[in-house]
């Protein structure tokens, strides 16, 4: 972890802590809401319709899922090329006849 100073560190853990934040409250939303009664949640952020209140409290958690696994499939090419890079070439084998 080369380069990680204090400050990077700290933000790093915020940003974690939020990001797990929000995924949970996302998921959480599903088991609050009793979806046969709107008026549970007519007056919440993004109501009166429920696709609304899922928009409102669940799109963050989505959002930072897609933004982690977009993030982690880029960082795993950038370290795949880079090993292939620091590799030396394949000597090709000579083949017998015979």
């Amino acid at each position: 972890m080369r380069g990680w100073t204090v400050p990077r560190i700290a933000a790093a853990t915020v940003a974690g802590l939020l990001g797990a934040y929000l995924v949970i409250r996302g998921i959480a939303e599903f088991f609050t809401v009793n979806f046969s009664d709107p008026a549970s949640y007519r007056n919440d952020w993004g109501g009166p319709s429920l696709a609304g209140v899922f928009a409102v409290h669940s799109g963050p958690g989505l959002a930072v899922l897609i933004a982690a696994a977009g993030y982690l499939i880029h960082a795993r090419r950038v370290r795949r090329r880079r090993d292939q890079a620091s590799r030396p070439p394949e000597r090709a084998h000579a083949t017998r006849r015979g």
